[in-house]
């Protein structure tokens, strides 16, 4: 599933593939998403759809929380 997945090239981009290769993610890092998702910066769709998978995967519980 991981190779079909192409998230943006910038700095949301390393911390998406980060986030996704170590299936975990801090408070920080969702707030970080959370924020950027509801902050008035325009996001492109891809942009959005990788910050969705991100708490999708979250929600399935293939992300492990850590702090």
């Amino acid at each position: 599933m991981l190779a079909q997945f192409s998230p943006p090239s910038t700095s949301l981009d390393a911390l998406i593939e980060r986030i996704l290769m170590s299936r975990q993610i801090t408070r920080d890092d969702q707030k970080q998403l959370m924020n950027l998702l509801l902050s008035k910066e325009c996001l492109s769709d891809e942009e959005h759809n990788c910050i969705n998978e991100v708490f999708d995967r979250l929600r399935r519980g293939l992300l492990h929380v850590v702090e």
